[in-house]
């Protein structure tokens, strides 16, 4: 009556995720404009800048930008994407940094040597049979934007992103098919100058301006959606959100109601982009809090006709929440979000819980709230790499991490999971977004860089390079067999 689901689909999108500001540098090449993230240093004025505490419109003398010259892949996509090719790659998600493409956010017309770099860029995927996935906003807002306007606190953003996006869209119409609007939309709650170039204000109500500017932003990805549909009929346009499932401590009733919360703190934005509506609970929220949405007569018809095609998101770890304060003390904050440390899983080195079987739970979560197709466009394992002297970099942890992750994504697809592609974060070392560090390594491919930024850059295959390019040849075969 049924058949047996015994491997991943044909067409399954394997491949790795990066980031234009992580990765590109080249930060004033070729008439590009400042952003946001350009004026985040390493060190303690990091976290300031991102959570809206530090005003930063210009960058610092004596402070280390990362983002500057990141890996320099401005100059070398080509010997890249020549890897990713050797690697097999059937996909590659990156973004495209807005002050390429609009210098200042607001311009007239748009930087012809931004728009050219990302035509070659994806004529050099397209040679490999790669697959473009494009970000449209990436944590990567034009300093202008933030400066002028306030960032995401200011509706005219709706009209500026969607002036970008049909940008984008008539411009690679025939080269990009796959697309996502902004990168961890509900990150905005939680580092507000990362996720919208917001800086508060002396006596600014917070959460009634993030609430605004997220709502700015569910607009703008609504008309982004309808523009791509326009523009590019056969395309797909997907939301993003950091996810990751919620334990509760116990089973104590109030432990799962704390969880029920964290979860739709995560969930209620891709609510909107995906069911077109804010859910019961937001609304209450709103109420109960005193914030006070100013809407547009057309805002509600907009969300609700032009939601998304997919769900793409990122799972870096689950989380774990208790109603009880004494428990609550008992807390790691190695990741954004923070979590109750789960006495049954282990961590990574920058204290970020490791579990794989939280993937398959997540996808069925996600699939049974949303029932789209899924796009598992962030996961991996930041690490500390050993360059030995024969140019090798054995990497089994990072094999053994991913490893189990496909094993519980293959059984994810056996309970009737659509999941239509995985791209690994950083399948090339790159800059953290979190820290600014390059000692925090994710690729399959060693960058010769250093925290401060000294190194010669090249490029060297790690033990998991090899892992990888067999996992996409044989398409996962493995993790079907019994």
């Amino acid at each position: 009556m049924f058949n047996e689901i015994t491997k991943f689909p044909d067409n399954f999108l394997w491949g790795g995720a990066t980031a234009a500001n992580q990765i590109e540098g080249a930060y004033l090449a070729d008439g590009k404009g400042l952003t946001t993230i350009d004026l985040m240093p390493t060190g303690p004025k990091r976290n300031q800048v991102s959570t809206g505490n530090l005003n930063s419109f210009v960058p610092e003398e004596g402070e280390f930008y990362p983002s500057h010259e990141a890996i320099d892949f401005y100059h070398r996509y080509k010997e890249d994407i020549a890897l990713f090719g050797e690697m097999g790659f059937k996909s590659f998600r990156m973004s495209i940094s807005w002050a390429r493409i609009f210098p200042n956010g607001d311009d007239i017309t748009p930087n012809e040597a931004g728009l050219q770099f990302y035509d070659d860029v994806f004529d050099e995927l397209l040679k490999y049979n790669i697959e473009p996935v494009v970000t449209i906003c990436h944590f990567d807002l034009p300093v202008n934007l933030a400066k002028t306007y306030g960032g995401w606190k200011n509706r005219i953003m709706i009209k500026l992103f969607e002036k970008y996006s049909k940008t984008l869209f008539e411009r690679y119409k025939n080269k990009v098919k796959y697309w996502m609007t902004f990168n961890e939309i509900n990150m905005l709650l939680h580092l507000p100058y990362t996720g919208a170039g917001i800086i508060f204000e002396e006596g600014e109500d917070k959460q009634q301006v993030l609430y605004q500017a997220a709502h700015h932003e569910l607009v703008a990805s609504a008309l982004a959606v309808k523009a791509c549909h326009e523009i590019i009929p056969n395309a797909m346009m997907g939301c993003m959100l950091a996810a990751g499932n919620v334990y509760p401590y116990s089973s104590n009733p109030e432990d799962y109601w704390e969880v029920m919360k964290m979860e739709r703190d995560s969930y209620f934005l891709i609510d909107v982009q995906s069911k077109g509506e804010y859910p019961g609970y937001a609304k209450r929220f709103f109420i109960e809090n005193g914030i006070q949405l100013e809407l547009e007569s057309e805002d509600l018809e907009i969300l609700k006709i032009y939601t998304v095609d997919y769900i793409g998101f990122s799972y870096y770890s689950s989380r774990c929440t208790s109603a009880d304060p004494e428990i609550l003390k008992n807390f790691t904050d190695g990741n954004v979000f923070g979590s109750v440390i789960n006495p049954y899983l282990e961590t990574s080195e920058w204290g970020w819980t490791i579990d794989p079987k939280g993937m398959r739970i997540t996808c069925n979560q996600l699939h049974e709230r949303y029932n789209k197709p899924l796009f598992i466009v962030e996961n991996g394992l930041g690490a500390q790499d050993t360059l030995m002297d024969n140019d090798t970099i054995e990497d089994d942890y990072r094999i053994s991490y991913l490893d189990l992750h496909f094993a519980e994504i293959a059984e994810a697809i056996k309970d009737g999971v659509d999941i239509i592609g995985y791209t690994s974060w950083g399948p090339i070392d790159l800059v953290s977004n979190g820290t600014g560090e390059m000692k925090k390594r994710y690729g399959y491919i060693y960058v010769d860089k250093n925290n401060d930024g000294s190194g010669t850059l090249r490029r060297i295959r790690k033990k998991s390079f090899h892992w990888y390019k067999d996992v996409i040849a044989s398409n996962g075969t493995k993790y079907f067999q019994k």
